[in-house]
């Protein structure tokens, strides 16, 4: 009625008021897009609805500044999409080398990156502005799963319920969670369908947080897809990983730890081909909501194979001091990519020589900008 458009013309007008104030204020460009979405919301409109829709996506991603999450930042802006970055830099690896694999993302214009913790604090306020959230963030590796259970709790489980939390306030249009073949078990070798054993805290927690995004969208309609992750490597690799330790005990004629008989064989997966992934999930996920997809590679070797390779890229011989097996540690992972391929048309493209090349080299040059951090 009539006293209701004069309500209504009076909170707009106010809306207008508080943007032309800080327009003046802080000379920056109107953000039409915001004062748009602040006008519906004092009109009262969900969020759900005002969200303006363009081609251009607004992605925020967890663990922005990790190996996978800065790869992914950069391909996003790349192609023109608007990324918020969000990392807490948990301690579990020097800060500098997080702060490396940001470098160039912060000279971007479509990227913003915000140093917050999912467990702790306010994530509302980035998460109202997305289109859709890549949940990256997390405490990897099984190792020190073991000893610090409470840390990967709080971390991949409470974490990952704070962030659903929010996306489910703000209506987003779609959670994609990064998922690990860890869920499996031992054994990492058939479809989705496969029984879930983890055999470690790590796998536990992860696992966990699958059940928290399935709950989110069964519950509250949350529109999410579930990928799974096979032994991803290239560079930024962290430097705790296999391949990274290898390459720095060959490059600096270190001593190489080999943990059991070397036999345990990987679906190695090159972190491009994970971007690539996520990319057509983002594209593609009215297509995929509420599918889990393992992502993984091509090629199957073993660890014993994999230190053949990396001997004869870098023409050097590896010392290696032999420890009994790692609790937990998985002995075969094979990723059955079928579905993957069906609903995304994703097929892995790097073979693992190629891609462990691509690594030394990027190690080569990190070494010498970050120092020896493993």
């Amino acid at each position: 009625g009539h006293f209701g458009v004069r309500r209504i013309g009076r909170k707009i007008t106010s809306v207008f008021t508080q943007h032309s104030v800080e327009l003046v204020a802080d000379h920056t460009r109107l953000d039409t897009h915001r004062l748009f979405v602040d006008v519906l919301d004092a009109m009262h409109v969900p969020r759900k609805i005002n969200r303006i829709k363009s081609s251009m996506n607004t992605i925020l991603v967890t663990g922005a500044a990790g190996f996978i999450g800065s790869h992914l930042c950069e391909a996003l802006v790349a192609r023109g999409d608007r990324v918020i970055g969000v990392d807490a830099f948990v301690p579990y690896y020097p800060r500098i080398w997080k702060q490396s694999n940001l470098a160039g993302l912060l000279q971007k214009d479509g990227f913003s990156f915000h140093e917050l913790d999912i467990r702790n604090d306010d994530l509302q306020p980035l998460v109202d502005t997305a289109d859709v959230i890549v949940h990256l963030a997390a405490m990897p590796g099984l190792r020190q799963s073991w000893p610090e259970f409470q840390l990967y709790a709080s971390c991949n489980v409470n974490g990952t319920q704070r962030v659903l939390e929010a996306a489910k306030a703000a209506g987003i249009d779609h959670f994609i969670h990064g998922s690990t073949s860890s869920v499996y078990g031992r054994q990492a070798d058939g479809p989705e369908s496969l029984p879930l054993q983890p055999v470690s805290p790590y796998g536990v927690t992860k696992l966990a947080a699958e059940h928290l995004c399935h709950a989110y969208g069964i519950n509250f309609g949350l529109p999410l897809t579930v990928l799974r992750f096979f032994s991803v490597y290239g560079p930024r690799q962290r430097p705790d990983m296999a391949y990274t330790l290898l390459i720095d005990a060959l490059v600096h004629e270190k001593p190489f730890t080999r943990f059991g008989d070397g036999e345990q064989t990987r679906s190695n997966t090159y972190v491009a081909d994970i971007v690539n992934a996520v990319l057509r999930t983002i594209d593609h996920r009215d297509n995929v909501a509420g599918e889990i997809l393992n992502i993984g590679g091509g090629e199957v070797i073993s660890l014993n194979e994999a230190i053949a390779i990396l001997e004869d890229l870098i023409q050097r011989k590896v010392q290696i001091t032999q420890q009994p097996g790692v609790p937990g540690d998985q002995k075969h992972t094979h990723a059955n990519i079928e579905k993957a391929g069906e609903l995304l048309g994703y097929q892995p493209g790097t073979p693992v020589r190629d891609g462990l090349a691509a690594q030394i080299a990027w190690y080569c040059d990190a070494d010498v900008r970050v120092g020896n951090g493993s």
